[in-house]
């Protein structure tokens, strides 16, 4: 059974129709990569995974549970971590206090952090006192993928973690995703707009254009035609 099941997912802003028939399938383990120019509905479909935009018409389920009929609050219970695009952390709270509220959206009750996340990300435990905003770009997106990992997630959902990272940080995060998948066994979804970033991390690709599934498969089948028609400037 699929983790994740998108299915003649339609959706519309306005009298703006942005998501035409989206069929995906993400299978436990993947880690799928959805691609794309700017505009094209990648967010917009992440949100609709998250409840935060309502779906017009069509199916979204996770682990076999309608997802249009879970509030987006309790959609984290159910085992999705979601890392928006621009982070969006806490500026004002220290780094312990922004991972102390992805807590209170576990189903469990658990109340301390899993040291796993300092496992991943050293620099965290070095910086629990320190507030969000005093950060750097890099520090804040290890932050905001704490936070989310702090539930233990089955699939995480990243909306472009490296945007606005420098490079050493973007390879870190990318070592990273990668030994999730590997051993923790999270099932990746992630929008990614750097060709080399998704060639390395993905196994899986999905690309949307003007809204529309237009091209996927493995990522070794992402030819020099797709990325020329599709997702060239």
């Amino acid at each position: 059974m699929s983790l994740l099941s998108i299915k003649g997912l339609n959706q519309s802003y306005g009298g703006s129709h942005t998501l035409w028939d989206i069929d995906l399938d993400v299978q436990p383990g993947m880690r799928m990569c959805l691609m794309g120019r700017n505009g094209m509905g990648k967010t917009t479909l992440l949100k609709c995974v998250m409840g935060l935009i309502p779906v017009a018409s069509g199916q979204v389920s996770f682990t076999g549970t309608d997802l249009r009929v879970v509030p987006a609050e309790a959609r984290a219970r159910l085992g999705i971590g979601y890392v928006p695009q621009g982070r969006e952390i806490f500026p004002q709270l220290t780094v312990k206090e922004n991972l102390e509220v992805g807590l209170a959206a576990r189903g469990d009750g658990r109340r301390t952090i899993p040291t796993q996340i300092f496992d991943l990300f050293p620099v965290l435990k070095q910086m629990l006192g320190r507030r969000g905003g005093d950060l750097s770009g890099g520090q804040q997106q290890q932050l905001a993928i704490g936070r989310a990992l702090v539930l233990e997630p089955k699939l995480l959902i990243l909306d472009e973690p490296t945007e606005g990272i420098q490079p050493n940080i973007v390879h870190e995060i990318g070592d990273i995703l990668i030994k999730l998948n590997h051993e923790a066994k999270v099932t990746l979804v992630l929008v990614e707009q750097k060709l080399l970033f998704a060639r390395r991390v993905a196994s899986d690709f999905c690309i949307l254009d003007k809204g529309r599934h237009v091209a996927g498969g493995t990522i070794d089948e992402l030819s020099d035609d797709d990325v020329v028609k599709h997702l060239s400037v």
